[in-house]
């Protein structure tokens, strides 16, 4: 499915099952694989496979995301990339409710909450939560729970400041004529004091 509106440069490729936003611009050269989803108003390239992307995501670039959940006003840099299977093929365990916990899948990437961003060349190892509103650069792993608010790379994780973040969330969200709001400075309030 294709949606209104939305742009498929030349050379992409689409092999289906999959549903393209209204919108949703795929760069040339792109290869959207099967079990895909992405929402209205993206950017998508590289290699994607069997991932969910949330609407106003953006993935210009070469890199692989594959077995993932991407939320809504992310961007992931240049040859950023996800592992979704484990060297050894066992299933992939995930951080859920404060531990690590088998998920019975042998394919699982990355599950990244809405707002976060990351720098080029970014990698992140299977089965890895990313939290709401993190920036996260550096070729060198994070662990596999990077909490929401987030700031840094590999282990060199601090705050990130929340005035900041929202200052950000807002320049972003105007770059689509979307305004932020009262409600939206009360949800990044909430989820950074929870956090």
């Amino acid at each position: 499915i294709i949606g209104d509106h939305a742009v498929v440069m030349p050379n992409a490729t689409i092999v289906g099952p999959a549903s393209i936003g209204a919108g949703t611009i795929v760069k040339a050269g792109a290869r959207i694989l099967e079990g895909t989803t992405v929402g209205p108003v993206c950017k998508i390239g590289g290699e994607v496979a069997e991932s969910i992307f949330g609407a106003c995501s953006n993935k210009q670039h070469d890199g692989f995301i594959g077995n993932s959940y991407v939320g809504e006003w992310v961007n992931i840099g240049a040859a950023s990339n996800n592992s979704d299977l484990k060297n050894n093929y066992s299933a992939v365990r995930m951080w859920c409710a404060g531990s690590e916990r088998e998920t019975g899948r042998q394919f699982l990437g990355l599950l990244m909450g809405d707002h976060t961003k990351t720098g080029i060349n970014t990698l992140f190892n299977t089965g890895t939560v990313v939290g709401f509103n993190c920036n996260i650069f550096s070729s060198e792993l994070p662990g596999k729970f990077v909490p929401s608010f987030s700031w840094g790379h590999g282990e060199v994780i601090t705050p990130y400041d929340l005035d900041k973040a929202m200052q950000t969330a807002a320049v972003v969200m105007e770059r689509r004529n979307v305004r932020f709001t009262a409600a939206h400075r009360e949800l990044f309030s909430s989820i950074f004091q929870i956090s």
